[in-house]
């Protein structure tokens, strides 16, 4: 098996290499900071054109993890998209794409700091979701204890900037799941406050590949 197995808070998680997060006996998969319609944004708020595939292309990629786990539930961890009037201005091609990965499952936006609420596609809008002792929610608190999150997009350096998953036994962090989005890396002193010293950095790629934080300060 190509990705890295192990629990928080008495429930078993998968971290792929992909960067989704698979919860076996739950049938759901967990996703973090798409930001969708990035390009959009760069181009309307900056006036810098970039290649406008990246939407495309990140929904090609959820719907291979899609395709290879069957799920019946998909969490999407908030800045699924870039800024609020990207979800408006999503192209007729995109819409389709996001509506058939949404067809028959149950479907979870939770609230970003980008992306309050894409409410305009359907499914569920909620600030934060439980499954059993797990509390999924976009930006991780201080304290919590089984929480999963996003939004710092977490990188290690190695031969470049790679994603990766950062992991405790109280809360894990997923990468962003989008293919254009930047990252902060594991060694930054606001993941600090956030994990013990045991804390593992899950590194995606072929396989997950677990090392020390610690080893990347």
């Amino acid at each position: 098996m190509s990705g890295y197995e192990f629990t928080l808070s008495d429930e078993k998680l998968v971290a792929t290499p992909s960067g989704a997060l698979w919860l076996p006996d739950h049938a759901t998969i967990v996703v973090s900071d798409l930001h969708l319609g990035k390009a959009n944004r760069i181009a309307r708020r900056e006036g810098r054109l970039t290649p406008p595939y990246e939407t495309l292309e990140t929904l090609t990629r959820l719907s291979d993890v899609l395709e290879a786990h069957r799920p019946r539930t998909v969490i999407c961890l908030g800045d699924s998209f870039d800024d609020d009037l990207a979800v408006k201005q999503i192209s007729e091609d995109e819409r389709a794409a996001i509506t058939a990965l949404m067809a028959g499952r149950r479907w979870i936006w939770i609230a970003g700091n980008h992306d309050p609420a894409p409410t305009e596609l359907g499914g569920a809008h909620l600030a934060e979701h439980v499954i059993s002792a797990l509390t999924f929610r976009h930006i991780a608190e201080s304290g919590a204890v089984g929480e999963v999150s996003g939004h710092y997009h977490p990188k290690v350096r190695m031969r470049g900037r790679r994603p990766c998953f950062l992991v405790d036994d109280n809360r894990a962090i997923l990468p962003a799941f989008g293919v254009y989005t930047g990252g902060l890396l594991v060694s930054d002193p606001v993941f600090d406050d956030l994990f013990d010293a045991k804390a593992l950095a899950l590194m995606t790629g072929r396989k997950v590949q677990p090392a020390p934080r610690g080893a990347f300060s």
